[in-house]
């Protein structure tokens, strides 16, 4: 089973169109699979889209009230989908986002990898440089922040959250958080890198897809602020929990 994760704010001109390109391609493949969409807070009519599709797809839609952010609503998620899995060693979870940037299309890519053994699947973006000038700078400021700290091989782009992780890795990574202690504890990319870190000393193979960096299909506003996303990195690298990750990736 692939469950698809998908946190979502305001996102109600993408989400639908997102939800039926995702059936058609795992129809296409012939692969169970189960959606649920975290609602995180919306204040747009991102509630009364998903609705009808509750009925017509294997989708469940968990919401926040409040709006908490994207890294209490991929740890709810992922959480969920880890109480929901009887079969961690087969089942993956795929994290993708609402805005279709995460573009469906590598799907069958990513789904090939994970039946060869891959218990993570990260994304190459490919088209990066077509991005904003301030995205691109940001992008090689933050890889510069990163150098030197250890994550695992065939990461592909640290920054994105758009991967396939094997449920049996998140359901080992969550046992090594204290009780009461969120998963993931940053939002935007430190999110993204943190999660990476988190899984690395669980992960036997790891496997990188290209897809393209599209930001055009993206019906609102970017919500990108390269100062707050690079100091979040700044103090991701002295963070205590992912030193302590890093350390176990090596000794591994």
């Amino acid at each position: 089973m692939i469950y698809i994760t998908i946190p979502v704010h305001n996102e109600q001109r993408t989400i639908g169109v997102l939800l039926w390109r995702i059936r058609e391609i795992f129809t296409e493949l012939g692969r169970d699979f189960r959606i649920l969409v975290l609602d995180d807070g919306s204040t747009d009519d991102t509630a009364d889209v998903l609705e009808p599709y509750t009925r017509v797809l294997p989708l469940t839609v968990l919401r926040h009230e409040a709006r908490k952010g994207y890294a209490a609503s991929l740890d709810t998620l992922i959480r969920e989908v880890v109480r929901r899995s009887e079969y961690p060693r087969r089942d993956g979870v795929l994290v993708m986002q609402g805005d279709f940037t995460d573009g469906p299309e590598a799907i069958a890519d990513i789904l090939r990898r994970f039946q060869g053994g891959a218990d993570l699947v990260t994304v190459a973006a490919v088209g990066v440089k077509r991005a904003p000038w301030p995205v691109r700078l940001a992008r090689m400021s933050a890889a510069a922040m990163l150098r030197g700290l250890r994550l695992p091989e065939q990461t592909g782009d640290a920054f994105t959250g758009y991967r396939l992780y094997r449920l049996m890795v998140l359901k080992r990574t969550l046992k090594d958080i204290p009780k009461g202690k969120s998963l993931i504890r940053n939002d935007g990319w430190a999110a993204s890198v943190e999660l990476l870190a988190a899984v690395g000393p669980h992960v036997r193979q790891a496997a990188v897809v290209d897809a393209p960096y599209d930001t055009d299909r993206r019906y609102r506003d970017s919500r990108f602020k390269p100062v707050p996303e690079l100091w979040a990195l700044h103090k991701l690298r002295r963070d205590p929990r992912i030193r302590a990750s890093a350390a176990q990736l090596s000794a591994n």
